[in-house]
């Protein structure tokens, strides 16, 4: 009688089966409804500025980036959530920057995918904000068929722009700011009002997020804490002026609150790891929110809030690391 041979190797002895790979590639198939929901409403704008973005991330991750690394979606994602970010109208050439800017200096520079401190996709709206703030601000309104352009995607790199001042529309945001002018409820919730391509159909995203809640995919305390903080200052702001500030309900369907909540505050590299950290990396997000939107220069301000908490992520780590048993300090990350 034989006895069968073990094979003993080191820890950890139980398979994980969800990889890197089918992470991103869940979260950018996630994404579809969210993007074919967008194209019924921008018409075809929307799918040349998604692979505008897209194609800039894959090709700087494809030239810079560590071999073999385009396979685990990283670029994908990050080229996807930064075309959802973007005006509809935006020139195809600023998306592709964009992009590749994303890649280059939010993902690249640091080591590559694990490494980066900052959202990847935010990094490189961010520039192109800072760069391009004519291009980045404008909204061209839906007029003719399905068919038109939502504005200059075919302009030349660094050419004047033809842009119709009669064309052009205004956000949520900037109606209620500038000129305390509220939008209907429904009109935010289903998404068929000016902003970017990604500002739209609010309860599609979160339900497209939820699914991934399920999933494990993000952790769901982000997105709570975003939420829950907006909501609660937006109402005591309301009940002090109903007339200079919107509601909760505004405040949470308007913008990309939505999507920056559900997709790029929770992404795993850039956020706490610790359930009372994601806590509170949420609600100061949900703070700077405020605060930007009411009181900032700008009308939105999702994209400035998480770079500043990604920012903050080290220190909210090592602040709320748990104690190992019988030890008087706390774990350092």
């Amino acid at each position: 009688m034989t006895s069968p041979h073990r094979l003993i190797t080191a820890s950890p002895h139980l398979g994980v089966p969800d990889s890197t790979p089918k992470i991103m590639w869940s979260v950018v198939g996630s994404l579809v409804p969210v993007i074919a929901t967008a194209t019924w409403i921008f018409g075809p704008s929307v799918p040349l500025v998604l692979l505008a973005a897209t194609a800039g991330a894959i090709l700087t991750e494809r030239a810079f980036g560590r071999r073999g690394s385009l396979g685990d979606g990283s670029a994908a994602i990050t080229g996807v959530l930064l075309g959802l970010s973007l005006p509809a109208g935006l020139p195809l050439w600023m998306a592709f920057v964009g992009g590749a800017f994303g890649i280059g200096f939010g993902k690249v520079i640091f080591g590559g995918l694990g490494q980066n401190a900052f959202n990847p996709a935010l990094l490189g709206r961010a520039f192109l904000q800072a760069a391009f703030p004519v291009a980045m601000t404008t909204w061209p309104a839906r007029t003719g068929s399905w068919w038109t352009l939502a504005g200059d995607n075919l302009a030349w790199p660094f050419a004047s722009p033809l842009v119709v001042d009669a064309l052009t529309g205004a956000t949520p945001l900037g109606l209620m700011k500038f000129e305390q002018v509220p939008t209907g409820l429904w009109d935010l919730a289903v998404g068929t009002t000016g902003g970017s391509i990604g500002e739209t159909a609010g309860v599609v995203i979160l339900v497209c997020g939820g699914y991934l809640a399920l999933r494990n995919y993000l952790d769901w305390r982000i997105p709570a804490g975003i939420f829950l903080t907006v909501a609660i200052l937006a109402a005591l702001l309301q009940a002090v002026d109903g007339v200079r500030y919107a509601g909760p309900m505004a405040m949470l369907f308007s913008g990309g609150l939505m999507l920056g909540a559900m997709y790029m505050a929770t992404d795993m590299v850039t956020s706490p790891v610790t359930h009372v950290g994601s806590w509170i990396f949420g609600m100061g997000i949900g703070v700077l929110v405020v605060i930007i939107r009411y009181w900032g220069g700008l009308a939105e301000g999702v994209m400035y809030a998480i770079l500043l908490m990604n920012s903050l992520v080290p220190f909210i780590n090592r602040a709320t690391q748990p104690r190992a048993f019988g030890a008087r300090t706390r774990l350092q990350p």
